[in-house]
């Protein structure tokens, strides 16, 4: 193969991995036509470039390279995945609620779920959120606002801790960059800021988590997973990953990737 094929075939699969959150290195062998070996070659040089991150016989998309691609790319990832998990965390919704929703592309998910169960309030740091709501909703909504990161689309830094400081939230929705030993992980120390705070002021906490996320690393710990009083994460998910929520969490919950119906 010429060097302008290989690149192009290492092009698409870190196209593929980021799209995705996580691939099977055997299933990115048999969609490139190449061997195992040659494919572990590819993914072996996309990693050391900072793209993705190879465990056990997978691919994951670097949280790095995730956050500089920027929401819309990042709403790609996992999009099943993430759908299942919002059909499972919109049955805690109820009316009468005030509900904190993080920046992440799962927890807004449920921003369309939200007008059947009005009156209800949300409160977010997440700008897209506030996009998705039709004036005739019927959905209170408050905007955690602060220093905004234009390529994130979110407010953070102390006047949005300051917001949240004065609300005080039914449910929180919240998923990580990652989990690594038990532990929620994000790459940026202002967005771990943030999310304490939405905690810290939250009377029930629920981590939305697709299989992908476990084992992506990050620099910065948020807390460990029995912070949380519901985690909901999809059928994916390898079997020692989820005992290791179903020993520390009172309430795990399973989303089916092939049920749609809410």
């Amino acid at each position: 193969m010429t060097t302008q094929g290989l690149s192009h075939r290492r092009d698409q699969v870190r196209e593929e991995v980021l799209r995705a959150g996580y691939v099977r290195v055997e299933d990115l062998a048999q969609t490139h036509g190449v061997s195992l070996m040659t494919m572990h070659r590819d993914l072996d040089q996309l990693q050391e470039e900072g793209w993705i991150t190879k465990i056990r016989g997978a691919a994951t998309a670097n949280p790095t390279a995730l956050r500089d691609a920027g929401v819309a790319e990042r709403s790609l990832s996992m999009s099943a995945e993430k759908a299942a998990i919002v059909r499972e965390a919109g049955r805690l919704l109820g009316r009468g609620q005030t509900i904190f929703l993080d920046d992440s592309t799962t927890a807004v998910g449920l921003v369309p779920l939200l007008s059947a169960h009005v009156p209800i309030t949300l409160a977010t740091n997440f700008v897209p959120a506030m996009a998705m709501l039709s004036p005739s909703s019927g959905v209170e909504a408050k905007l955690l606002g602060g220093a905004y990161d234009e390529r994130l689309q979110s407010c953070s830094g102390l006047q949005t801790i300051d917001a949240i400081d004065a609300l005080q939230a039914d449910l929180l929705f919240m998923s990580p960059t990652g989990i690594t030993g038990g532990r929620c992980v994000h790459r940026s120390e202002a967005t771990v800021m943030v999310r304490r705070a939405l905690l810290a002021r939250s009377l029930r906490k629920v981590l939305l988590v697709d299989h992908a996320k476990f084992g992506r690393p990050a620099t910065h710990v948020l807390c460990g997973v029995e912070a949380f009083d519901t985690v909901i994460t999809d059928d994916r998910v390898a079997d020692e990953d989820l005992q290791l929520l179903r020993d520390r969490c009172p309430d795990v919950r399973v989303a089916s990737t092939g049920d749609e119906n809410v």
